[in-house]
């Protein structure tokens, strides 16, 4: 099994008058989990929407290297075979993954089909074992409905459900808790953190919650105003913070909980 799976290296991003991203470098490994903490509007989510060629409109630089091929720069069609299979993604808003106008059922089918050219009958018996394992109760129901049928918690489980299925060597979770309750938002990290520990998958992170971070990664990458200012263990960025950046994402955090308890 190789030692990296994904190897990003002096990614620079740019929109027309403005660089966004620069000099970011990390690689993943099988079965660790990276994670990026930063502000909104730090650059977290841009990052990853480079690496997996999702971000409009930008200019891409550097490498991204996926098993030593290649990402930047690489024909759409060929990069379409890559995500989902290989790297999944789930997302802040996983409203913005579903067509509104499809069932559960034709979006989940379809994606297995696609990936991993499954017969109707085969791929929709997967797709109700992975509702299933993500805690969807009656998922031949869910298959049936519509996105706009569904909370923002059932559609996160329908992405991760999803990505489960498709077995990636990469997940790229970009604030899969965001705008949930504390309840949903726990179950989500337990799926995730089940499926890394399943398929023995890289997870890169992104998240501005350092509970989420000290609960979930390994590695942890701090972000600020489109720069890695600090990459360490999870235990070093909490014991001993070296960037003014990070100690005072540490202090805020501090404050908040003493205040939760006056």
């Amino acid at each position: 099994m190789a030692d990296v799976v994904l190897t990003v290296h002096q990614l620079q991003v740019a929109f027309p008058g403005r660089l966004i991203i620069r000099n970011i470098n990390f690689q993943l490994q099988p079965g660790k989990v990276l994670g990026i903490i930063g502000e909104s509007g730090s650059g977290k989510s841009a990052t990853c929407l480079s690496i997996l060629g999702l971000l409009q409109g930008a200019t891409v630089q550097g490498s991204a290297q996926f098993l030593g091929r290649e990402l930047i720069g690489l024909e759409a069609a060929e990069l379409r075979k890559i995500r989902g299979q290989k790297m999944g993604i789930v997302l802040q808003n996983p409203a913005n993954f579903f067509n509104p106008i499809s069932t559960i059922q034709q979006q989940f089918v379809e994606t297995l089909h696609s990936h991993r050219s499954l017969s109707q009958i085969a791929a929709h018996s997967i797709a109700i074992e992975h509702l299933t394992a993500v805690g969807l109760a009656e998922p031949e129901r869910v298959l049936r409905q519509y996105p706009f049928q569904l909370s923002g918690g059932m559609l996160q489980r329908v992405m991760i459900a999803i990505a489960l299925s498709l077995q990636p060597q990469v997940l790229i979770a970009d604030e899969p808790t965001t705008a949930l309750d504390v309840i949903t938002q726990m179950q989500i990290l337990r799926l995730i953190k089940q499926l890394q520990q399943r398929t023995n998958c890289a997870v890169l992170l992104v998240t501005h919650d350092l509970g989420v971070i000290a609960q979930m990664a390994d590695q942890v990458a701090v972000m600020w105003n489109g720069e890695f200012v600090e990459q360490t263990s999870v235990e070093q960025l909490f014991d001993h913070p070296q960037h003014p950046y990070t100690r005072s994402l540490l202090a805020a955090r501090l404050n908040n909980r003493i205040g939760e308890r006056q």
